[in-house]
């Protein structure tokens, strides 16, 4: 697999607590770094595939109603709440 460098200036603070968790890991700053941007890379992209989905939904007509939901929400506090509204 072939890398690429990439540089970022971050505060001293964050910097000083990836030294430490790669420390207790028994593993480089590097490989630290790596495996944090990965996985926020994998989280938006999730958040975007899902946003689209929901798009869609909304293109589909697939909605609840704001009444609906906010029945549903104010019945969660309750003995007995509300199933969830389905679109």
């Amino acid at each position: 697999m072939s890398t690429r460098v990439l540089t970022a200036h971050v505060p001293v603070d964050l910097a000083e607590k990836v030294d430490s968790v790669a420390a207790r890991l028994e593993r480089s700053r590097g490989w630290v770094v790596k495996q944090a941007l990965a996985a926020w890379v994998d989280q938006e992209e999730e958040r975007h595939r899902l946003t689209l989905e929901a798009l869609a939904d909304v293109d589909a007509g697939r909605l609840v109603d704001h009444q609906s939901m906010r029945d549903w929400a104010e019945s969660l506090e309750t003995v007995s709440p509300l199933s969830p509204p389905v679109a």
